[in-house]
């Protein structure tokens, strides 16, 4: 979700105003999801790298991103839809505050799976994919993989995705063409669609033409 910070350039406006209007206009698109049937949307929320922009906008981001879990605890439209929300990163860099919003919004949803939301925060691909290899070192250490077993599907079931299957479809906003460090490993044959258009200003009518874009591809999957 790019391009709120240049959103609310052009429009005049703060930082902080470009990023409620790209909370507002998540919530859209995850009504748009639900209405189209998509089950699965994962949304890069705050990478490790943001971590360097001004602590005056990091602090207002944790600020907001907690307001928001505890509002999606409560979000009637949540628990109407059945939707699981879960989140993707290193928690540990979190503010207190936040990590229990998280929680609670995850508590609230555990028994939901006609739709999940899941939201990247505090995610690097590189970090998940160290986290990944760590953890599988540990394991076989400990004598509990051998390192014979170890391939793509057993990688897959050390990352921060590993209940859901891998994208189909990755939308990027604001123009910019690359991946930016976001599911480097589950990312390997997802199609990929990009629009010059900032996030808050995306419209249902660019989503349904990623939407439809995806649908005219053919995926050979190297074959």
């Amino acid at each position: 979700m790019d391009g709120n910070r240049r959103y609310a350039s052009q429009e005049g406006k703060l930082p902080l105003d470009g990023h409620l209007a790209g909370r507002d206009k998540l919530e859209d698109v995850l009504e748009w999801c639900v209405d189209l049937g998509i089950h699965i949307l994962t949304v890069y929320a705050f990478s490790t790298e943001n971590f360097k922009r001004s602590r005056e906008e990091v602090d207002s981001l944790m600020a907001l991103f907690e307001e928001n879990f505890l509002k999606i605890a409560n979000d009637d439209r949540v628990h109407k839809n059945k939707i699981r929300v879960t989140v993707l990163g290193q928690r540990d860099l979190l503010p207190e505050n936040l990590r229990n919003a998280i929680t609670k919004a995850e508590e609230l949803s555990k028994g939901y799976s006609d739709y999940y939301f899941n939201l990247a925060v505090a995610y690097g691909g590189r970090e998940e994919l160290i986290y990944a290899i760590r953890s599988i070192s540990h394991d076989v250490r400990e004598g509990r993989i051998d390192e014979e077993d170890i391939d793509e599907r057993l990688v897959s079931k050390y990352l921060y995705t590993a209940d859901f299957p891998d994208p189909d479809l990755v939308l990027r906003t604001s123009g910019e063409v690359r991946i930016s460090n976001f599911l480097l490993w589950q990312l390997a044959y997802s199609e990929l669609y990009f629009t010059d258009i900032y996030w808050p200003g995306l419209t249902l009518s660019e989503f349904l033409k990623a939407v439809r874009s995806y649908q005219l591809r053919l995926r050979r999957y190297g074959k």
